[in-house]
């Protein structure tokens, strides 16, 4: 069986052709921009679906030729939606931060262990979609009353392919309105206290549920094939741990912008400082904990002090000061949360001390690169909490071209053995073996 496989993260799409976890042919890509304005932080609807077109239409007559239509994203990226699709809002991203304030509301009307309890996690702003959802019926009242569907990035795109209604347990998870440790479906009492009418949320269904099937009109708009069945789709990290058997204990490691670290467990464990989500399939969940900027802050630490620099050579000496032992004591700090944090609702800034006339910009980076190998060892140890037995081999996908990975796992307690896989988030569609919707 061929999957046609589309990959849609923060800025771009990728698409390809999948059999048996391998890639078919060639992988092609096409962005969007990702708009911050402020705390806030959209992306334009029509923008995606353009960039969707576009990638696969780089694929040619290929992409019609596939048996199924498999989608992971990123998540939460949640949008509302009126009676024939079109979308009511931007899509607010994971980045976004303007519900601190509603977060903060929406706990203190659950109570704190009890949301923890009920949704597997706080309401942490934008990372849990319940308070954007909370958010826009704050401040935009009549737009939501105009609102027939609303849910997540492939709610939307399933709404354009196929005009179906539904999502999938993973990214239900990170709504904050389901049950995320029981699996059970939507929970009453969260909806009602972000204002979510039931009329208005997608239908629950396992990620390798065939959700509908490519409408004639979205044939003609997106270069597909009318009655491909489309199914219901995976967050990204899901999927990257599909691939590598999504064992109980497994640890997947996905380095970049942002550096995600997952543990696949038997049962769900909420924590207040991990996000807890279901895994998409079967009764599998996964404990996650984020560095919000890894990849993106050594970027920024480039742009801004070393921009004469070509990056051949930044990378040189970031490998340099990494492993320099006199790089780690030279009284300047860094504090790593230049995007904030994923798993908190007041969020803490980025700031330099220690910091004196002598102190050079090497000096600078190599706080860099200390907070951010700190920050990842640190994870490990609020895993082990996720009560699952951590394998001690750890597969890794993302940025390793930089040596990213190198930094982030340099200070690792103990032995741990890396194995790295390339493009696993897309290649991990193909480990979706389509079945049809059971009846209700």
């Amino acid at each position: 069986m061929t999957h046609l496989g589309l990959d849609i993260g923060s800025s771009s799409v990728k698409a390809g052709l999948l059999r048996d976890g391998k890639i078919v042919g060639r992988i092609v890509h096409a962005t969007f921009p990702t708009n911050h304005a402020g705390v806030q932080v959209e992306v334009d609807p029509a923008k995606l679906l353009a960039a969707i077109s576009a990638a696969i239409a780089h694929l040619g007559a290929a992409a019609q030729k596939a048996d199924v239509v498999a989608l992971s994203v990123m998540s939460p990226a949640w949008v509302a939606m009126d009676k024939t699709g079109k979308p009511l809002t931007p899509i607010i991203t994971h980045q976004d931060r303007r519900s601190v304030a509603i977060a903060h509301e929406l706990e203190s009307r659950v109570g704190k262990a009890r949301y923890l309890k009920l949704a597997g996690n706080r309401p942490f702003p934008g990372g849990i979609s319940a308070t954007t959802w909370a958010w826009f019926c704050q401040h935009h009242r009549g737009l939501m009353r105009r609102v027939d569907l609303a849910g997540h990035l492939n709610t939307f795109l399933h709404r354009q392919f196929t005009a179906a209604r539904v999502i999938d347990p993973a990214n239900a998870s990170f709504t904050g309105l389901y049950d995320t440790v029981g699996q059970s479906g939507w929970n009453d009492e969260l909806c009602e206290a972000a204002g979510a009418l039931p009329r208005q949320l997608p239908v629950v269904i396992e990620s390798n549920m065939i959700g509908g099937t490519i409408l004639p009109s979205a044939a003609n708009r997106f270069g597909l094939r009318a009655g491909t069945p489309v199914l219901t789709g995976i967050v990204d990290t899901s999927s990257a741990m599909l691939l590598i058997g999504a064992k109980p204990g497994q640890l997947l490691n996905v380095c970049g912008s942002t550096d995600v670290l997952g543990l696949c467990t038997a049962k769900a464990s909420p924590h207040e400082q991990l996000l807890t989500r279901a895994l998409g399939v079967g009764k599998k969940w996964m404990s996650v904990s984020t560095l919000a900027a890894a990849g993106s802050a050594l970027n920024w630490a480039r742009d801004q002090l070393f921009a004469d620099l070509p990056p051949e050579k930044y990378w040189k000496l970031l490998a340099k000061l990494a492993h320099d032992p006199k790089a780690r004591s030279t009284g300047v700090i860094f504090e790593p949360y230049l995007a904030g944090v994923r798993t908190a609702i007041d969020q803490r800034q980025a700031a330099f001390t220690g910091l004196t006339l002598a102190t050079t910009r090497d000096e600078m980076l190599s706080a860099v690169i200390e907070s951010l190998a700190e920050a990842s060892a640190a994870r490990l140890t609020l895993l082990k909490q996720a009560k699952a037995t951590m394998r001690r081999d750890v597969v890794v996908s993302g940025g390793v071209q930089d040596g990213l990975d190198r930094i982030l796992h340099r200070d690792w307690p103990g032995r741990w053995s890396f194995r790295t896989e390339e493009e696993a988030t897309l290649r991990g569609l193909s480990c979706l073996e389509p079945i049809e919707q059971r009846s209700s």
